[in-house]
């Protein structure tokens, strides 16, 4: 399953973030892949698709950044996926 991940960074914590990063990676269980990010203009928020085999393998990766981000995560389909299931729906 994919999701599109809404990373809201809490105040002051975005050079404590980005040195995480640099130093320990994403930190991403098996069983989850990024796929790719952008962030605002502002450095303050981070969109990104991830895909996880399991919605408990996501949430243990977010366990390893939020004490220095929020997290709204939205499960999402491709356009082609939504328009098939449009077209199946009787």
């Amino acid at each position: 399953m994919q999701y599109m991940v809404i990373e809201r960074f809490h105040p002051g914590k975005v050079k404590i973030m980005y040195q995480r990063f640099t130093d320990e990676g994403r930190m991403l269980p098996d069983g989850v892949s990024f796929i790719n990010s952008w962030i605002n203009e502002d450095v303050t928020v981070c969109y990104q698709v991830m895909e996880a085999e399991t919605p408990g393998l996501l949430q243990q990766w977010i366990s390893r950044w939020n004490d220095i981000v929020d997290f709204e995560v939205i499960p999402v389909i491709s356009s082609a996926q939504a328009k098939e299931k449009v077209f199946a729906e009787k």
